[in-house]
């Protein structure tokens, strides 16, 4: 008889996107004329620029020649985007890798979840919270995290707690760990580490042997200067961090699929007898079992985010929702709500008024406004009082959620 993954059985019956789908769905349903606006999902809306357009057509035209066409391609993805990457994102900021230390896939959450496959079901694991739940998620799904407890926190997990009274910073692991996720800028709070701040954290993995799974999803945001692009800016990290990066935020292809994930060949982790092993080799071993590779049409539409062009019609996009989140930043100050995030990311995190917990803040934000955030409880314990807004709406709808907002009878 088969026998199922029982790991899978301890998680919540529903993903917190979906569940946060199905209550907008039953609202829907009951109020068919409401005027919906969702600052919830961390989806873009503005569309690829024309330089990722224009590159697809290319692509698409060569994939109908016979001289041109192009079939299962290179496991570690294309050298023409890797190269890019390499020159554009790390040596600009003199960070200098081989092409081998370079994965390029369909995505940050796909390596995120998949990369437990390399490592031991009985690491400790360690997550900042609030925090994105695919790193807590796919972790219950390996076994690595004992049993929910009353509190809402795994048995087996270390819990970082980030919050309104840290400033956000969270502070260095109070019992031994093995796995430490890190999201700079955050998500969901939107804060962000300084460069003195991120080097404690390699130091104590550098300390201690501890592997750092770093998230820069959305480095493309940031404006301040003493906050890092990449943990690879910090001396030593080489030895101890895999970073983690998508063109999903950064150049709009959240309906594409692509990002790719950097392993330099320094970083190791031991065998039960002790034996240094290369994460490296294990990823590409991983990679060309379980993986074929992204499309050659997409790896030349990511290539043309790096010309010049690409670069300028990137940016221009990322400003926008910038603007936005400064307008919503704005907005949310003036009705006198604590407000983080919103500089260097595109979220908003903002503590509920008069203690109402973020599932009923929720639903009276989508049924008295009809705006639909995120309630900070999904992200984990110390998320409960707070709720998230993306910036990744129009102009338009920003405004118009604002105007709601400034309305409402809190």
């Amino acid at each position: 008889m088969a026998l199922v993954n029982e790991n899978y059985l301890k998680l919540n019956g529903r993903y917190l996107f979906s569940e946060i789908a199905r209550k907008v769905d039953i609202y829907k349903t009951n109020h068919p004329k409401a005027d919906l606006i969702s600052m919830g999902i961390g989806d873009v809306t503005r569309p690829l620029a024309k330089s990722v357009i224009d590159a697809m057509h290319k692509a698409v035209d060569e994939m109908s020649i016979s001289d041109t066409f192009r079939g299962y391609g290179p496991d570690q993805g294309y050298s023409f985007l890797i190269e890019k990457i390499i020159e554009s994102d790390f040596e600009q900021r003199g960070i200098y890798l081989s092409k081998e230390e370079v994965f390029v896939s369909d995505g940050c959450k796909s390596d995120m979840g998949n990369i437990g496959d390399i490592i031991a079901h009985d690491n400790v694991v360690a997550v900042t919270d609030p925090v994105y739940p695919v790193y807590v998620d796919t972790n219950v799904m390996g076994g690595r995290s004992g049993f929910l407890n009353e509190n809402g926190e795994w048995s087996n997990i270390v819990y970082i707690p980030c919050t309104a009274e840290n400033n956000f910073i969270p502070s260095l692991p109070c019992k031994p760990v093995d796995i430490i996720y890190l999201c700079f800028p955050n998500n969901p709070t939107g804060t962000t580490l300084t460069i003195n701040e991120l080097k404690k954290w390699v130091d104590y993995a550098l300390n201690t042997g501890a592997l750092i799974f770093f998230d820069a999803a959305y480095e493309a945001f940031i404006t301040e200067k003493e906050v890092p692009h990449s943990i690879y800016e910090i001396q030593g990290a080489r030895q101890c961090a895999i970073e983690f990066r998508s063109f999903s935020k950064t150049a709009g292809f959240t309906g594409l699929r692509c990002g790719y994930t950097v392993i330099p060949k320094d970083v190791t982790a031991k065998t039960r007898s002790g034996e240094r092993i290369s994460l490296n080799a294990l990823w590409n071993r991983r990679q060309t079992t379980k993986f074929n590779g992204v499309s050659y049409i997409t790896q030349r539409a990511a290539e043309a985010v790096y010309s010049s062009e690409g670069r300028a019609q990137c940016f221009e996009n990322i400003a926008y929702y910038l603007e936005n989140a400064s307008i919503v930043r704005k907005n949310l100050l003036q009705m006198g709500l604590t407000v983080f995030g919103g500089v260097n990311a595109p979220y908003i995190w903002f503590k509920t008024p008069k203690g109402i917990d973020s599932w009923t803040f929720f639903d009276r934000m989508l049924s008295e406004t009809n705006v639909i955030g995120t309630p900070g409880v999904g992200f984990g314990p110390s998320g409960e009082g707070y709720v998230r807004l993306t910036a990744f709406g129009s102009r338009e709808n920003t405004l118009k959620a604002m105007k709601r907002f400034q309305d409402w009878k809190l």
